[in-house]
């Protein structure tokens, strides 16, 4: 992993033009469909772009920033963190092949592979994220690709990725895994053996909760390749205004990152002393059951955790949530702005004991950390 000192110089300084007699700091807008060339022979070329859909320099210098976060090969843009997941995985399958996903992912992306992949005759196993090694007792001929997720949307369980990954490489098995929690700042798992690391750039890189992207950075080439043809086979493209805001976002992305991370963690250990909170769900919190593993794996934390509540009926959970002056309801995390959800209504599990209680998500935004800390138990006082 890199250090902050590193990475804070680097997010600075590369993606940017050469300067030049009164050049900008960051790379000019282009926005175009058609290209032009002066010769009839320069269409066919394949070293260059042909058409306004394959990108343009600020592209590029996104593309360039996200593989040096990630310490990958390449990477490619997608105009949602969906869209991020779904191409890589359609570059890797085909119908007949078994895949295999953590029962911690992300909803949308279990309903694709419930939905569009099934569609296709593809076949998706759950497993349990916490299986580690022993996930080869669940490869098959058919086994083409294991989807992570580290830690679990919702209920934040950690992946042995080493392990799983070192199991996949012996029965030749690629690897994916959805990396925005830690937004390539806490956790690198392509040096940890996995082939695909995903973000959806939406959250911590836009920042500010108002536009949608997604990147994937490949360890290798062959897969970058087999991937890139398929995102534009199905037409992939993303805006240059989006890129633009992604990329501005990136210089910022560090010290956002770092105060979001240490709010969720303040506000974690502060939760648990409460009585009415059973567990919290943190795996930067030292009684968390993967903490070890999440200190071996990570060099830091994220902004979203979650708390399981004493037993509430649910109108009194929406009567909390409702009662949060400073956290907004919504999806998504990452943005300036905090929020909190109630988890159960989208809570699918096959490989883990019902909650004790109600599963409530929170997104810690930049606002100061005692005023979240006040709000939580204003509405929690609401409740119990």
């Amino acid at each position: 992993m890199k250090t902050d000192a590193e990475l804070s110089t680097k997010l600075t300084h590369m993606g940017r033009p050469a300067a030049g007699l009164g050049t900008s700091v960051s790379h000019p807008l282009t926005r175009a469909s058609t290209l032009l060339f002066e010769k009839a022979e320069d269409l066919y070329r394949n070293d260059i772009r042909g058409y306004g859909r394959h990108g343009t320099a600020v592209h590029d210098a996104l593309a360039e920033l996200f593989t040096e976060l990630e310490s990958g090969f390449d990477t490619l843009l997608f105009s949602s963190g969906l869209a991020a997941l779904t191409g890589p995985i359609l570059s890797m399958v085909k119908p007949g092949d078994q895949i295999l996903l953590t029962d911690s992912a992300y909803g949308p992306t279990r309903s694709f592979c419930q939905t569009f992949l099934k569609r296709m005759g593809i076949e998706t196993l759950f497993y349990d994220p916490r299986i580690g090694s022993n996930i080869a007792h669940h490869i098959t001929d058919k086994t083409r690709l294991i989807l992570l997720e580290s830690p679990g949307s919702l209920t934040f369980e950690v992946q042995d990725i080493p392990a799983i990954a070192k199991v996949a490489k012996s029965h030749n098995v690629k690897t994916l895994i959805d990396n925005t929690w830690s937004a390539g700042i806490t956790l690198n798992p392509l040096p940890l053996g996995i082939d695909v690391s995903v973000h959806a750039a939406t959250k911590y890189f836009g920042g500010h909760s108002d536009v949608m992207y997604g990147a994937a950075v490949f360890a290798n080439e062959a897969d970058f390749k087999k991937a890139q043809q398929t995102a534009k086979q199905l037409g992939n493209a993303s805006s240059p205004d989006d890129a633009y805001q992604i990329l501005r976002g990136f210089r910022s992305v560090l010290p956002r990152f770092r105060q979001q991370e240490a709010t969720s963690l303040a506000l974690a250990e502060w939760l648990i002393t409460r009585d009415d909170v059973q567990h919290v769900l943190h795996p930067a919190v030292s009684d968390h059951p993967d903490h070890q593993l999440w200190k071996r794996d990570f060099t830091g934390g994220g902004c979203i955790f979650s708390v399981v509540l004493k037993p509430l009926p649910d109108k009194n959970v929406l009567e909390f949530i409702d009662a949060l002056k400073l956290f907004g309801i919504g999806y998504s995390y990452g943005g300036f702005e905090s929020l909190a959800i109630h988890c159960d209504p989208q809570l699918r599990r096959s490989h883990a004991d019902k909650l004790p209680g109600p599963l409530v998500r929170f997104a810690c935004g930049l606002e100061s950390m005692e005023d979240l800390k006040s709000d939580i138990e204003q509405a929690l006082a609401q409740v119990f």
